[in-house]
């Protein structure tokens, strides 16, 4: 990660981690609730499965949105660990590796979307299984995706906390950034913490992530809009970091 960034390009840097969040927002908002949630019924196997084979290719969409996002969140790892290492060199490696852990658990997460594709297109299962024994499979692989969500919404969790301390020590971003990555480090961790612990109370967890979104999204424009103050970037770089 030792990249070398002055005050040119650092600008640059932000607008284009602007740029990355949005694009990522999309693709996993879109491979989430209309590639998952949206054909999800719970409790109903064969209304689930048949669900997906009915809305195949929006599910295979929605595939390839969890894949572009999860490439998407490795170059934007890199850009936020350049934009916050004047802060503190420490506190922004570890936001960078617990969003690459994060990365890592989408990617292997989207194995059980492609084992249910497997199951409902391979004739050989067919053979085996009987309809409601196949539509039982489908039904856990696409539970297993959703609890996958939850595992890596930890550390995301962890991420946004530091990130939110970062921002809040910037002084080249606005404190008020800083505290609403704090509230949605919160909203992760008890969504997550609280399906696995409280799972009677998964309704209020689902509201309460999302009221997380809107500190992603006014960081993500604040980067796209307005960037960074290249000499206060570079000011702050000549001060030693905190950790």
């Amino acid at each position: 990660m030792n990249i070398s960034v002055n005050s040119s390009s650092i600008s640059k840097i932000a607008r284009f981690s602007g740029f990355l969040y949005l694009f990522i927002a999309v693709c996993g908002g879109f491979a989430f609730f209309a590639g998952y949630e949206n054909l999800l019924v719970p409790e109903d196997s064969a209304a689930t499965a048949n669900n997906i084979i009915n809305s195949e290719a929006i599910f295979r969409i929605g595939f390839a949105g969890d894949a572009l996002t999860f490439l998407g969140e490795i170059v934007l790892t890199i850009l936020l660990y350049q934009l916050f290492k004047p802060v503190s060199k420490t506190f922004s490696q570890i936001a960078a590796f617990s969003r690459l852990a994060m990365t890592t658990m989408i990617g292997m997460n989207l194995l059980n979307k492609l084992i249910v594709l497997h199951l409902l297109n391979s004739a050989d299962y067919s053979a085996i299984f009987t309809t409601e024994q196949l539509h039982a499979l489908v039904n856990l692989f696409m539970t297993a995706y959703g609890f996958g969500s939850l595992i890596w919404g930890i550390f995301f969790g962890l991420h946004l906390l530091i990130i939110g301390y970062l921002i809040f020590n910037s002084s080249y971003f606005p404190k008020l950034l800083g505290i609403l990555f704090a509230f949605a480090s919160f909203g992760y961790l008890i969504d997550s913490f609280g399906t696995f612990l409280l799972p009677q109370f998964g309704a209020f967890y689902t509201v309460v992530i999302l009221a997380t979104i809107p500190a992603e999204l006014a960081f993500a424009f604040w980067l796209l809009i307005k960037g960074v103050n290249g000499k206060q970037w570079e000011k702050r770089a000549l001060v030693p970091a905190l950790l």
